[in-house]
């Protein structure tokens, strides 16, 4: 029998399951809007218009501390005015950008091999192989003008920006041909994750698994900060092994060497003639600015763009240039570039003082153009001018019409790919090397727990940035909910900074002298498995705080992307908290702490418990180890330990912003966990790097250290390391958790 509907019948039931749908999701976002602080949800009691930007709280945040930073640079360099103080300003620069962007390694035979030679009217171009570490391959070629014969040229080193093509790309080869039709001696390599050197080539699809260049960079840089080196120590060994190769070849006049590079060509050629004083001319462009007008517009860009610590350290853009006075230098600037133009005529003032101490302003100026992001034929023809000038090789300085090579001609390899020819290291493979040994130095040292612990605590709170809360605010109250059984309260308190910290506070109708720190990837109101858990507990008679630390829940910076936006995070933010000496895992370890002890102060002796999920266990074991007070910590499906991060070629970028730079070197997040001993730690479901379960043999590897100070402590009981949980199964758990 079949049933009958009428087109009138179908009509209303359609309109009903719709309103029904309309309505239920209506329900639901005021049941969110319950829980937010700055949003009330009621008419009669509207939003917090000063928190409306509470998604920003976080680069604000790292804004500030940057700017107190750069301030105290600015007056620092303004008191310079004798030779001798630039001089002694130039040392301390050397010094420092060797320490933050080292070490390095040392020199090795290049191996270098010319893969093939392609003859043009005028000039010649070998492609060729070198090696700037043993494995670590680089694709290069190197263009010689016709008729040099026993002659001596000058030599320019071309940097290419963010192309996938690398110095393929038409607008650079018009650049290398222009140089080369002048008379110069070109050698252009392909800079990591461009051209043919793609650090995640798919041979499937012929590009590259993590995406553009940018990414190509962030990707292995996030892992390269982890272990206290960057993308750009690797990047710039990268050009001073090719001017090693460059000076040994007999067409190059050795004292006549040039360098420059567009976007991120500037970025690599500002570095490499700071680094490498046999570069005597130096002509970056769109690039340089100043760490101010960075963070007021663009932000902190791709991973090698910021140096770690740098402007804790007291590094900004001019210094790249104050540290080769008086060799000649050219900034290359366009109006409205988005590296900012202020910024850039701000570095020029600065940079010229010290030309002009030494008696050299002729050696020093930059070139303007109406444009954006581009080079312009002004731009261009005051680069060949200068170059010309300043390297000896007289004659004319305008653009000339090329004739540009084939794709076939311009390929180095014989695939167009290191992947899939000749191979090559990687930054992964070489800095998962150095994350090996590093472990191996922390885990033999871990045999000795007493001398081990003793300094990880020092290390983990100067690595994080941590810092100790001092008087907390009062909590401001917006306002609460009454439910069945408990009442939800809810508030927000002053953070380390200049923001605030939204929480809930949730207070069963019987309570049983407990509290209970609840700390979510997502935030407090999470997602709702993780609002049925906070539930879970308050029905136990818990009280529970459950906040949104920054950057997460209403602080989530939604609108904030970057050009390292990977898998929906942006590790430009990460970035920005590294240049001053802060890690956001410190920051939100601070403000765990600062809520233990407003939860402390509200309920008196009561035993503190702490949960964290996820990514978030990183930030609860930082604050747990510098705080005594949180007696029974829980980690719930954390990942084990940067290590493992560092050691996954596909990590899980969530992961990066609870991760510590330089961390590897010194401590580990096992190092913390044995910190708790003799206190109640729980851990359910770790993972490794990626996301993904740990087998019981890495288990074994990544906790040892946490076993052993537990039973050192006589504390085995205490500590519980559980894998295979279901979700279902957890209440059980916290269940015997809970229960001292």
């Amino acid at each position: 029998m079949k049933f009958f509907m009428s087109p009138l019948s179908r009509k209303w039931l359609v309109f009903f399951f719709t309103f029904a749908t309309v309505f239920i999701l209506s329900l639901d976002l005021k049941a969110q809007d319950e829980l937010q602080v700055f949003k009330t949800g009621n008419s009669n009691s509207p939003e917090w218009k000063y928190y409306k930007d509470a998604q920003h709280f976080m680069y604000d945040h790292l804004s500030g501390l940057a700017f107190d930073l750069l301030d105290a640079r600015t007056r620092k360099v303004n008191k310079i005015q004798s030779p001798g103080s630039w001089e002694q300003r130039q040392e301390e620069i050397r010094k420092t950008l060797m320490k933050i962007m080292g070490p390095f390694p040392e020199k090795t035979d290049l191996n270098a091999k010319t893969l093939k030679t392609i003859k043009k009217e005028g000039y010649k171009v070998e492609h060729i192989v070198f090696e700037s570490q043993p494995g670590y391959r680089v694709t290069s070629s190197l263009y010689i003008p016709s008729g040099l014969k026993r002659k001596k040229a000058p030599a320019i080193i071309f940097c290419s920006g963010h192309s996938a093509l690398g110095y393929r790309s038409e607008r650079y080869q018009f650049m290398i041909l222009n140089l080369v039709k002048k008379g110069f001696v070109v050698f252009a390599f392909d800079p990591i994750g461009q051209g043919e050197r793609i650090q995640y080539y798919d041979s499937t699809t012929g590009k590259s698994k993590i995406g553009a260049p940018t990414k190509e960079h962030s990707y292995p840089g996030a892992q390269a900060f982890l272990t206290g080196g960057s993308l750009a120590g690797y990047m710039a060994w990268d050009g001073i092994r090719a001017i090693d190769y460059l000076v040994t070849r007999k067409e190059v006049d050795a004292s006549r060497i040039g360098i420059t590079g567009r976007s991120g060509g500037g970025t690599q050629s500002a570095y490499i003639a700071a680094l490498d004083d046999r570069i005597y001319a130096a002509a970056p462009e769109c690039y340089l600015t100043n760490f101010e007008r960075l963070f007021q517009s663009i932000g902190p860009q791709d991973a090698e763009q910021n140096l770690l610590r740098g402007i804790h350290h007291g590094i900004d853009h001019p210094d790249f240039l104050i540290v080769r006075a008086p060799k000649p230098a050219l900034m290359i600037t366009t109006t409205n570039d988005f590296f900012s133009i202020q910024g850039a005529r701000e570095t020029e003032e600065e940079v010229s003082r010290i030309y002009s101490a030494f008696g050299k302003p002729e050696n020093f100026g930059r070139s303007e153009d109406t444009g954006r992001h581009e080079s312009t034929k002004k731009n261009r023809e005051a680069m060949y001018a200068f170059f010309r000038k300043h390297l000896g090789n007289p004659g004319i300085a305008h653009d000339e019409e090329v004739d540009f090579l084939t794709e076939s001609e311009l390929r180095v390899t014989a695939t167009g790919q290191l992947a899939t020819s000749l191979g090559s290291e990687t930054v992964f493979s070489l800095n998962k090397k150095q994350t090996e040994k590093y472990k191996e130095k922390t885990v033999s040292s871990g045999m000795d727990p007493d001398t081990h612990l003793s300094g990880v605590l020092e290390s983990a709170r100067n690595l994080s940035g941590y810092r100790e809360p001092g008087e907390t605010d009062k909590p401001v109250f917006t306002g609460n909910s009454q439910k069945d059984g408990y009442v939800i309260e809810k508030y927000f308190v002053q953070g380390e900074g200049d923001y605030v910290i939204p929480y809930l506070m949730y207070i069963p109708d019987v309570f049983t002298g407990k509290v209970l720190l609840y700390i979510h990837p997502k935030g407090k109101t999470a997602d709702p498995e993780g609002q049925e858990e906070t539930q879970w507990f308050v029905k136990q008679g818990f009280a529970v705080i459950s906040p949104d630390l920054l950057g997460t829940g209403e602080t989530y910076p939604e609108d904030y992307r970057g050009d390292a936006y990977i898998d929906n995070v942006s590790l430009n933010l990460w970035f920005a908290a590294i240049l001053v000496n802060k890690s956001i895992a410190g920051i939100r370890a601070g403000d765990v702490n600062r809520l233990a002890r407003i939860m402390e102060d509200r309920f008196g002796g009561s035993d503190i418990y702490a949960l964290a999920r996820e990514e978030m266990g990183p930030v609860l074991l930082h604050a747990a180890a510098f705080n005594k007070a949180i007696k029974n910590i829980a980690l719930i499906q954390p990942y084990a330990s940067y290590h493992a991060i560092a050691i996954n070629r596909f990590y899980d970028t969530n992961f990066i912003y609870n991760a510590v730079p330089g961390a590897i070197r010194s401590y580990d997040l096992p190092d913390l966990g044995a910190c708790l001993a003799p206190r109640k730690l729980l851990i359910v479901n770790p993972t490794d790097g990626a996301g993904k379960a740990l087998s019981a043999a890495a288990l074994d590897k990544e906790l040892s250290v946490i076993k052993v100070a537990f039973k050192l402590k006589g504390a085995e009981e205490k500590l519980k390391i559980m894998e295979g949980v279901s979700e279902n199964a957890l209440r059980t758990i916290y269940a015997n958790w809970g229960n001292n």
